[in-house]
């Protein structure tokens, strides 16, 4: 049975139109409470937000659903995603939800939830929710309706949570770092957990006002960290998204580094300690150990970065574009590192889902190991130059078929080889074809890209 509402993170869509209004809301909230009783008498939610004015009305929506069916609600006030999986696990909680819409405008919110041990719920929990909302509702006696109470320290508990990620032997001390909050749910979390660990903090996108989140900050729209960066002459600069979950960072020469890359600078931090813990100096393919693992990246990630990693012995997987998928890659390997990028990057020793601030934390800390600057670490690894291209279709073609296509696509790859790749999608939201060409030089991407757009036209 597919899904009607949950999509690939949650539901999510514009508030006052269905399925984000609040009678739908409740009435989830409803749902997920009848769920829960099927497996715990008393079943407790961790309620969590961004910092979006509907997050007051959706808040309120989802805690009286999820009582009508008997389950307790903790409120967590405005917390990052990734502080909502940790302290559902810590709280020892039957499941943790998000009210955020991530790096959309204010207008959008969304739901998503985790389980007891901080991680994504499966299809068949969210189908299985889905089953119990066509239901007609089961209201609990008077007497078995569930309490809400707050956390009111879940912001401090999810910082020492930050901090303890961070290798005690080091600190922050004499690094000036600029951190933009997107106005979202890290607005106050995030500056604490730098200016803790001893650096000076310059605070941007860090003054919400609930119609403001990710407007022309955050780690969609980085330009204001860039600015900001070269403005007060800072180390380093951070840059969340809505809900944290998500990162990109930029040098002190204004440089803005994305997902792929730090994704390559852990991974080499990793490979690093590795051998230093073995004591041999194993340089090159083959140096790291059986228990390091691999890394997933997506369909979209860099292919220098996936050449650089196997040069230095990594296996390398690609997933489809999304953490959900990363994450499904590591779980099934039992491997520790992934991302994508966009930002979101998976570091599975250090917490159960992607987590903006920790992964920021894991960039640095490798930094300050080494004694060097992110351009250098990445010195050996100049990126791909990538061309996009979309392509509007009539509704219902079918771009599979198109012979032509194929044999150009056939040409295009025999004639980049080792040089460069082909990725062609169609949108899951629009009738477009993404057309997208990876070389090492940009004029050869943009010419074959532009005649694999010439084959799709009729």
């Amino acid at each position: 049975m597919s899904r009607r509402y949950f999509g690939t993170d949650g539901i999510r869509g514009t508030v006052g139109h269905p399925p984000i209004t609040p009678d739908f809301v409740m009435r989830l909230g409803h749902a997920v409470g009848r769920v829960l009783k099927r497996h715990e008498a008393h079943p407790v939610v961790l309620i969590g937000k961004d910092t979006r004015i509907s997050g007051y009305l959706l808040e309120s929506a989802l805690e009286s659903g999820l009582n009508s069916a008997g389950a307790g609600v903790m409120l967590l006030g405005p917390v990052p995603t990734p502080a909502v999986a940790y302290l559902t696990r810590a709280q020892r909680a039957n499941l943790g939800a998000v009210i955020s819409a991530s790096h959309n405008a204010y207008a959008d919110n969304g739901i998503k939830f985790f389980s007891a041990h901080g991680t994504k719920l499966p299809d068949d929990w969210e189908r299985e929710v889905e089953a119990a909302l066509d239901e007609p509702p089961q209201w609990v006696p008077s007497a078995d309706l569930g309490k809400a109470w707050r956390l009111d320290d879940a912001a401090g508990r999810y910082i020492e949570f930050c901090k303890s990620s961070f290798n005690n032997a080091l600190s922050l001390r004499g690094m000036k770092i600029v951190v933009d909050g997107a106005h979202g749910a890290a607005y106050q979390i995030a500056p604490k957990v730098f200016h803790e660990l001893g650096a000076d903090v310059v605070a941007i996108g860090c003054a919400p006002d609930g119609l403001n989140i990710n407007d022309g900050v955050g780690a969609t729209q980085p330009q204001a960290l860039v600015a900001a960066v070269r403005e007060h002459q800072a180390d380093y600069g951070v840059a969340l998204d809505g809900d944290a979950d998500r990162l990109q960072m930029v040098d002190a020469s204004g440089r803005l580094f994305n997902g792929d890359e730090l994704l390559y600078v852990l991974a080499m931090d990793r490979l690093m300690r590795d051998q230093a813990l073995r004591g041999d100096g194993a340089q090159g393919v083959g140096a790291r150990s059986p228990g390091l693992g691999g890394v997933v990246g997506t369909l979209m990630t860099n292919l220098a970065v996936e050449q650089a990693l196997k040069r230095a012995g990594f296996e390398f997987v690609r997933a489809k574009v999304g953490d959900r998928y990363v994450l499904e890659a590591l779980n099934q390997r039992g491997w520790l590192l992934g991302g994508e990028g966009s930002g979101h990057l998976l570091v599975l020793d250090k917490h159960t889902t992607g987590d903006g601030l920790i992964s920021a934390l894991q960039v640095l800390q490798a930094c300050a190991q080494r004694g060097r600057t992110l351009a250098q670490m990445l010195a050996d690894v100049p990126l791909f130059p990538q061309v996009l291209i979309n392509v509007r279709l009539q509704p219902g073609t079918d771009w599979q078929a198109n012979t032509r296509l194929r044999t150009e696509t056939d040409a295009v790859l025999a004639e980049l080889g080792t040089r460069g790749r082909v990725l062609i999608r169609a949108s899951g939201t629009e009738p477009l074809l993404r057309v997208m060409v990876e070389a090492d030089d940009a004029a050869l991407a943009q010419a074959c890209a532009q005649r694999l757009v010439e084959a799709v036209k009729p």
